[in-house]
């Protein structure tokens, strides 16, 4: 196990890269301990966390609502847990949200830390404080920025993750590529999915380059006033695609990275042969690149969006592979362009 710490505006987090959970209540100094987790994670891997009380919840976005809060809540009072106590997320994106939210609010703030079990969540969610849920279609409407005192990485967890989970994950990594990163697209270009999935110094190089880039923007604008807003790369119509159409998150942000690039092409001097090697890649991971799709309906979900200032909202297009930028796009022409980039 190794550590690396990262300095947030009120608190240091620690990561814990190739740890061991067993190795957990080490970090916690003798706070009593709840699990949050779904009933997947759970399932799979019950002796790990038989050692403490589990709060468990459905798995799916669609558990991802103020229902499922409200009973955590609840579960947490009947085991009279109180300000000491430490919230433990274990499991994907929805459970290290919804995780952190709950702790946010429960006794005006309790102590959490998380340990991501997917790729997503090992490369994403779990990093930068951003915790909440969804209200209806509308995608963390509701949240809070609140980091947590540690991500403890545990790749043991991977050896249970369905093949379609890597793929969601994937992602999230090609993201970070085509925003930050030129070699990291590069390097990603050599190897396949497969590969990954089967040499594990490879994916814990992988995943420690992601958390390293994630982390990085977050430190330098923690509450998204400037560059963690390039994170948002292929979320804003992803967002719309993936609660409209029920599909999983990392497949609406494929999805919506293709848009963002032939959005780019058209305002932002993209290069459309880059734009190609963009969805070459995502093919490569497995990774959809377009949907059949209500485009008034997705622009209507997407006029709510949280980005939307005013008649126009702020969208993140690439300059070139590894360089991304924000540009303000009206409504109007943003619908301009929209059945001809989606």
């Amino acid at each position: 196990m190794h550590k690396a710490e990262y300095t947030f505006s009120q608190k240091k987090v620690s990561c814990y890269f190739d740890a061991d959970f067993s190795a957990i209540e080490e970090l916690v100094n003798d706070a009593p301990i709840v699990i949050v987790t779904d009933e997947n994670v759970f399932t799979q891997h019950e002796t790990k966390l038989s050692a403490y009380p589990v709060i468990k919840f459905a798995a799916g976005e669609e558990f991802k609502n103020q229902r499922t809060v409200d009973d955590i809540i609840g579960q947490l009072i009947k085991l009279d847990a109180h300000k000491n106590t430490m919230l433990v997320g274990v499991g994907g994106g929805v459970v290290t949200d919804v995780t952190g939210y709950v702790a946010a609010v429960y006794m005006r703030g309790i102590k959490f830390g998380l340990v991501p079990t997917s790729i997503l969540a090992m490369v994403d969610a779990a990093i930068g404080g951003k915790n909440g849920i969804d209200v209806g279609v509308y995608k963390n409407m509701i949240g809070t920025i609140r980091q947590p005192e540690f991500i403890f990485y545990d790749y043991s967890f991977l050896k249970t993750l369905p093949v379609k989970e890597w793929v969601n994950g994937f992602a999230e990594v090609i993201k970070h590529a085509c925003i930050k990163d030129e070699l990291l697209f590069k390097v990603l270009e050599k190897y396949s999915l497969h590969e990954y999935q089967a040499d594990s110094t490879l994916i814990a190089d992988l995943i420690e380059k992601n958390v390293a880039i994630k982390t990085g923007i977050v430190t330098n604008d923690e509450f998204e006033n400037g560059e963690r807003k390039l994170l948002n790369f292929g979320h804003t119509i992803g967002h719309a695609i993936e609660n409209l159409h029920g599909i999983p998150h990392g497949h609406a942000v494929s999805i919506g990275m293709i848009a963002a690039c032939n959005l780019s092409v058209q305002l932002n001097n993209f290069h459309a042969d880059d734009a190609a090697k963009i969805v070459k890649l995502l093919t490569r991971y497995h990774l959809p690149v377009d949907v059949e799709t209500d485009h008034a309906r997705v622009f209507e979900v997407l006029k709510m969006d949280k980005k939307r200032s005013g008649d126009g909202m702020n969208f993140i297009l690439l300059n070139a592979i590894g360089k991304a930028g924000i540009k303000y796009i009206s409504l109007f022409d943003l619908e301009k362009h929209f059945k001809e980039i989606l």
